[in-house]
């Protein structure tokens, strides 16, 4: 396998970076790293547990259950009944929690740091950021949160909230968007769930085709995006802020009511309850209406029922070794989508802390991060932490070019280190020596205590995987899941060190593969069994709101009455039963010539690259060409626009077709390296002088490229690098 990675080196730059060191200090490093190998390696060895953990990475992970193409995979681990619920009877949302607040009673459970100072920093280019100055976390342990969740359902009641109703959240991640979630969960009530960053047309659409009458939000998002928008919205008719004081504009249509989260509250805790037994779910009905981020067009609703949700978090959980009450995760992600949720719901039951944060606090280096403050993972020190590629590829960049930066000698150690690790956990074996020298500035980038990073929402690069093992000295475990099948799939076992799979299939569920013969994939395929991937198991969800016929095309039952979900999604199993994706359905574009181009495929081969942030691939039927759309490095292309002469704006050197075709150059020969076709490498692209942001609605929120919207965006340059009108 090819890397983009600078790390990674060949034999023949190995052997080149040894002659840029100098032969005395060489030897003597390999010395001290023979010496330490063998004082440690025994005793290590023998206690550390490598040995067993060695042998778990050599077995085999699933088995089809029958020998028949296109059998279904499952864990080896659920071969004869897939697994189901965490706990004995708990098998609604409200009893899991009940259970974990009887466990864990007045252990600490959801933490907030508290905001000490606000300011406005100006920038040199005039642009005003806001900044902050952060505080110690405060927590509410099990109980506190079960008494506010409680008083809160019956405040909604109060309201006029029946069961089986739909009720929306609009808001940022926060240890309010759980409370009110339990408080759902406990009442019957249907939640239906928004990204905080969607467009106004895709929040109107998702309020109004649930016909929501009361909308959970922040002040903030009131103060713009809703406020904007409510008029729209006819039936609505309370909103609750989670923070602020009570009050109303005049602007909001007569007859919407502005409450507070601590006024109802209030209210519930002075209802009376004792009826409520009666609102109760059962494990078939729907707890969370989840609209998806939209990268294909309109968001869909995705209906997931209690029993999904269970179902999928039982099947996380067993994947992460000694989960317990001395973890702490660190939440950021959107709650609106099915990763967080899950992952939160995983902390929740078992007795872990759930810190949180956001993007822009995240870390010491944060935009709302006021310079010689802490961010979050400083001061949270998380043991758990899950993250998009997108992120995970920042970080990596970022690293890279503070190695780039070090001196000489700083620069070849680290390389040396790196390698040397890399080896080494290809065998199977740790470096605590390289972890606590040369490692541990890396590792302090988010706290220094991450014991496993769990990554979801799209592939993640092999360079960047390998990265995160080696340079923060913890597993990856990359995940594969849909919000249709409760986000649950696969996640790789916290020591295979493999790169570039996704792992077997969870107990919770089963995955077969179906023959696509457009695509040339089958299931009787040789090494190596493919097709597109159908996920079965009680986590695939009830299908989507108001859409029987999208439910009917994505979803299937066969006769023995398993529930399927298609995904789109080409995979391919291994002989060990885990699951590599290879390809999707949606990306697949024939050329004019007649070869198929995977544009993920194009994108993933380049979108490593230090002069890369983001990138796009493009191609048509009407044409025999690939094209790109790319957000470049402003770092590296000022640097590579220096070298060629080239003096303006970044806005004058994204629009310069001279530098079009040098970046086009180094897109190529990173292309080549990755053995790419050379049809498959963009022959034009269009350089972009602002980055893909959620807000821009060219990206989701979990920053999958919005093909469509970025297909319109650029629709004069589609034109102009192909030279006609035919989109």
């Amino acid at each position: 396998m090819v890397s983009n990675s600078p790390l990674e080196l060949s034999q023949g730059a190995k052997m080149k970076l040894k002659h840029n060191i100098n032969p005395v200090l060489l030897q003597f490093i390999n010395f001290i790293i023979l010496v330490y190998t063998v004082v440690t390696y025994i005793p290590w060895y023998i206690f550390s547990g490598s040995r067993q953990a060695i042998a778990k990475s050599k077995q085999v992970k699933a088995r089809p259950v029958n020998n028949r193409p296109g059998g279904a995979y499952r864990s080896v681990n659920s071969l004869h009944c897939l697994a189901s619920v965490l706990y004995p009877g708990c098998d609604t949302l409200d009893k899991v929690f009940k259970y974990a607040k009887t466990k864990y009673k007045d252990k600490k459970l959801l933490g907030t740091r508290e905001i000490l100072k606000e300011e406005d920093e100006i920038q040199p280019s005039g642009k005003v950021f806001k900044k902050v100055i952060l505080g110690k976390y405060t927590w509410l342990s099990y109980e506190d949160v079960y008494i506010k969740a409680v008083n809160f359902g019956n405040g909604l009641a109060v309201l006029g909230q029946q069961p089986k109703t739909n009720i929306a959240i609009f808001c940022e991640t926060r240890a309010e968007w759980m409370i009110a979630a339990q408080a759902c969960f406990m009442c019957n009530y249907q939640l239906v769930t928004l990204y905080a960053t969607l467009g106004g047309a895709a929040i109107v659409h998702g309020l109004n085709e649930t016909e929501v009458t009361t909308i959970i939000t922040s002040k903030e998002l009131m103060q713009t995006k809703l406020k904007e928008i409510v008029s729209q919205i006819p039936r609505l008719r309370h909103i609750i802020t989670v923070d602020g004081k009570p009050t109303t504009w005049s602007e909001f249509p007569k007859g919407v009511i502005v409450h507070t989260m601590a006024s109802v509250q209030a209210m519930g805790a002075k209802a009376d309850s004792g009826n409520k037994q009666q609102a109760r779910p059962v494990p078939s009905d729907i707890a969370v209406i989840m609209y998806t981020s939209g990268s294909t067009g309109i968001p869909k609703g995705v209906m997931i029922s209690h029993c999904n949700i269970i179902a999928g978090i039982t099947g996380m959980a067993e994947r992460i070794p000694n989960l317990g009450e001395k973890d702490i995760y660190i939440g950021y992600l959107p709650l609106a989508h099915v990763l967080e949720l899950s992952a939160e719901l995983v902390c929740l039951s078992h007795g872990c802390r759930i810190g949180y944060s956001s993007p822009q606090t995240l870390a010491d280096q944060s935009s709302k991060i006021k310079k010689g403050s802490k961010g979050d993972v400083t001061t949270l020190k998380p043991t758990l932490m899950a993250a998009v590629p997108e992120i995970m590829d920042r970080i990596y960049k970022n690293v890279m070019n503070k190695v780039n930066e070090m001196t000489s000698f700083q620069r070849n150690l680290f390389i040396l280190a790196y390698n040397y690790k890399m080896e080494q956990i290809s065998k199977g074996y740790t470096t605590p020596l390289c972890d606590s020298l040369i490692f541990r500035k890396v590792r302090m980038l988010l706290g220094g205590k991450i014991r496993i990073l769990l990554c979801g929402g799209a592939p993640l690069s092999a360079a960047t995987q390998r990265f995160m093992n080696i340079c923060f000295c913890c597993p990856v475990g990359q995940g594969y899941g849909l919000t249709e099948s409760a986000g649950a799939g696969t996640i790789t076992e916290v020591w295979d060190y493999t790169t570039g799979r996704v792992g077997a299939p969870l107990v919770c569920c089963e995955i077969k593969l179906l023959n696509w013969e457009e695509g040339g994939y089958y299931n009787t395929d040789k090494p190596y069994p493919r097709g597109e991937i159908l996920i079965g198991g009680q986590n695939v969800t009830v299908g989507y709101y108001k859409n029987e016929g999208r439910t009917r095309k994505d979803f299937t039952i066969d006769e023995n009455g398993q529930r399927w979900l298609h995904t789109g999604d080409i995979g391919e199993f291994h002989q060990d039963g885990c699951l590599k994706i290879i390809d999707r359905k949606k990306d697949l574009v024939k050329l004019q010539a007649g070869e198929y181009v995977s544009l993920g495929k194009v994108e993933a081969a380049l979108k490593n690259l230090p002069l890369v942030d983001n990138i796009c691939a493009y191609a048509s039927s009407f044409h025999s060409y690939v094209i790109g759309f790319v957000v470049p490095n402003q770092k590296e292309l000022a640097e590579l626009a220096r070298k060629k002469g080239f003096k303006g704006t970044w806005e004058e050197i994204c629009n310069s077709s001279e530098m079009e075709k040098e970046v086009l150059k180094v897109l190529a020969e990173a292309a080549m390296a990755a053995n790419l076709e050379k049809f498959e490498i963009p022959v034009k692209i269009r350089l972009s002088p602002d980055p893909w942001t959620p807000e821009t609605g060219l990206v989701t929120d979990a920053f999958k490229l919005k093909r469509k919207e970025l297909t319109a965006y650029y629709q004069k340059d589609i034109d102009r690098m192909y030279g006609t009108n035919v989109k």
